[in-house]
């Protein structure tokens, strides 16, 4: 007999947050089944690829949980949606986040049309984020542990792709999460969390493009235009970097670090500055392509909070149009403001959605 219940397919990736996701979707009532994605070539002979002692985990919580297992490969997906984007972005002389973007094409787009092939009619995962439905629309919400909160890798999912998922673990701390699943015998419990590329790991991210994008060899300058030494690619340095620029002190200049304040890709040059506080550091706006609203768009210009990047802490803005552009305007001049990275914006609690920075003004 075909069960009533509803099928809800759990991605599994090996950690302790699915793990309990897996676990607090069975307790609710739900069928539940795990799939374990594959989404990067394993055998490239990396140290840094743990895809499979991440499917042992799984393996393992899932027979604990008594509920099967499948395994998918995306990795062709994966190029085509997320990595070539992310090799496009370093070859312009920007810095990407492919966590993003693999939400969007990955987790919430190739996984959740593969689950409804599986039979399921909704889908989780372990981000800790909530959603509610109002009037009809589905909201993104910060999650309850502000430490752990995902809204900010969830801002360019679209409302549609939001319609069948659950987030189990937006009202729980981490702490919890890691109790429930010591509580319950899951090997995962104190597994350390990832912090790498998704689906990449945790690489050396120069030694991970040159394997992909050629050296472009140029110079690095001060404000003056000065040559200070010798880059090997502007993919290499992103705003803001003070570690690995190898330059030594410069003749009569003050006694402090180096940081990036802006790289050209028309001399194929690193502009760099000295001290953490120089103002080439700092910008008072920025210019946002791409923009993605989650619900309904706000009626502009607003006042709103932004992330420029994932843990920083909501930074007062003004959204605006001007001249056909989107423009945010920040309260306070923000460092290291980097085209290429997304934007973030916030109306208290509710994740609203946001663009890719273009272009920044000081």
């Amino acid at each position: 007999m075909k069960s009533s219940k509803k099928k809800v397919i759990v991605g599994m990736s090996g950690g302790v947050d699915s793990s309990v996701a897996a676990l607090l979707c069975l307790e609710s009532g739900y069928e539940v089944e795990g799939l374990f994605m594959k989404n990067w070539d394993e055998d490239d002979g990396s140290e840094y690829c743990t895809a499979r002692a991440d499917l042992e985990d799984a393996r393992s919580v899932c027979k604990t949980l008594g509920i099967k297992l499948n395994q998918a490969n995306f990795s062709a997906e994966y190029w085509d949606g997320v990595f070539q984007n992310f090799l496009e972005e370093y070859r312009a002389g920007r810095t990407p986040n492919p966590d993003v973007l693999c939400n969007r094409e990955i987790k919430f787009k190739v996984f959740a049309k593969y689950a409804k092939i599986l039979g399921a009619q909704a889908i989780s995962t372990g981000h800790y984020a909530r959603l509610q439905k109002t009037n009809g629309r589905i909201g993104l919400f910060k999650a309850i542990d502000k430490e752990k909160d995902q809204s900010y890798f969830l801002q360019s999912v679209s409302q549609s792709q939001f319609k069948d998922v659950i987030f189990p673990l937006g009202e729980l701390k981490k702490t919890e999460v890691r109790e429930i699943a010591r509580r319950n015998g899951f090997s995962t419990f104190s597994k350390k969390d990832s912090t790498g590329i998704c689906f990449i790991g945790e690489r050396r991210l120069q030694n991970f493009l040159s394997n992909y994008l050629p050296a472009q060899p140029g110079e690095i300058v001060d404000q003056k235009g000065t040559i200070l030494g010798e880059h090997q690619g502007l993919m290499f340095h992103t705003l803001g970097q003070r570690q690995g620029l190898k330059i030594g002190g410069k003749k009569g200049s003050e006694e402090k670090p180096w940081y990036v304040i802006k790289k050209s890709t028309v001399n194929n040059q690193i502009v760099v500055a000295q001290g953490n506080n120089n103002p080439g550091l700092f910008c008072s706006a920025a210019h946002l392509e791409s923009i993605h609203w989650i619900s309904e768009k706000p009626e502009l210009p607003k006042e709103l909070a932004v992330k420029l990047r994932y843990r920083q802490e909501d930074q007062d803005c003004v959204l605006e149009i001007a001249e056909n552009r989107f423009l945010v305007k920040f309260k306070n001049a923000q460092r290291a403001v980097t085209p290429g990275q997304w934007a973030c914006f916030y109306l208290g609690e509710q994740c609203l959605g946001g663009g890719i920075v273009a272009s920044t003004m000081q």
